[in-house]
């Protein structure tokens, strides 16, 4: 073999200023929330379009990282202000030691419901169930939870959607129509009739009712104060020290009022800040992972795109 045709081993070069933060950025997001976890499948089958498909609202508003990450700090407040999720978190959680671990398997979950092919969205789907139906206890007025529970699991549900569409209409989307919100609600619904929710509302007008509705079954207590306490706390590090604190403070604006009040988050002219450091975060965020989930998985669905 002549000395050209011979392989030639890869030219090494140093990273460029800006591919350097870029890899910084995407090395501490894998650390957050692609470890202490098994790998989600996004690449195989190919074709496979997966539950919802790249024509639908839940592959547009899952796919910005900056605001699901505030969104789904605002659903863990909302959701833990009811006495049976919250005993479920205090009972079989070791959030004092893994604070983000909670957040990390759901951004996992969505992940790979929304983005996944249709095996790998059903494999998530059965292995939740079986956790719910391993989750159960007592409540500190002598009433008993289960995680399975239907009704418990449309709390949990509306509290989340509601929590990432409102993120997701103050970050990215303000002038977003009705009808979209409601196209959003209506298939996130069916996948929380997988995960065997029942009477989920399909539309924004329900989910609005259904959270009025709620209300008067909510509590915040000692316990949900140390929840929220230790969630609030960032996680050390360069990216998710300062992002963090963004997220997080954007996240108690998300609240609907009532649910800031219940905590005893005061809601001033802070709040604009809040928004203003969000939206600067995202557009770093957004500019170094570019190759997020919803791209890897266009290239499975549409691979000689």
């Amino acid at each position: 073999m002549a000395e050209a045709d011979k392989p030639q081993p890869p030219q090494w070069r140093p990273l460029l200023p800006h591919e350097a933060v870029q890899r910084m950025i995407r090395r501490n997001v894998t650390q957050i929330f692609g470890s202490g976890g098994e790998r989600v499948e996004l690449d195989r089958p190919l074709g496979d379009e997966g539950l919802f498909g790249p024509q639908s609202m839940a592959w547009r508003v899952h796919a910005d990282f900056t605001s699901m990450m505030a969104g789904g700090i605002a659903a863990l407040l909302l959701q833990m202000l009811h006495p049976a999720a919250l005993a479920g978190i205090w009972d079989h959680s070791n959030f004092r030691e893994d604070r983000s671990g909670r957040l990390r398997r759901t951004a996992q979950f969505i992940a790979g419901t929304t983005y996944g092919g249709t095996a790998e969205a059903e494999r998530l789907i059965e292995r939740v169930r079986a956790v719910h139906d391993r989750v159960e206890g007592a409540l500190p007025d002598g009433g008993v939870y289960r995680a399975s529970d239907p009704d418990l699991l449309c709390w949990v549900h509306v509290a989340e959607v509601y929590s990432f569409l409102s993120a997701y209409r103050r970050y990215r989307a303000p002038l977003l129509p009705a009808r979209d919100e409601d196209l959003y609600y209506a298939e996130m619904a069916d996948l929380a009739v997988r995960l065997g929710a029942r009477n989920v509302p399909r539309g924004g007008r329900e989910v609005a009712d259904y959270l009025l509705a709620a209300r008067p079954a909510l509590r915040c207590d000692d316990r949900t104060r140390e929840v929220a306490s230790l969630l609030l706390q960032p996680s050390p590090g360069m990216l998710t020290a300062h992002f963090g604190r963004a997220a997080i403070d954007a996240a108690i604006d998300l609240l609907p009022g009532w649910a800031a009040r219940m905590h005893g988050f005061s809601r001033g002219p802070a709040r604009h800040l809040a928004r203003a450091r969000l939206a600067g975060m995202g557009m770093v965020l957004r500019w170094a992972l570019k190759d997020g989930s919803a791209s890897r998985a266009r290239r499975r669905v549409a691979p000689h795109s």
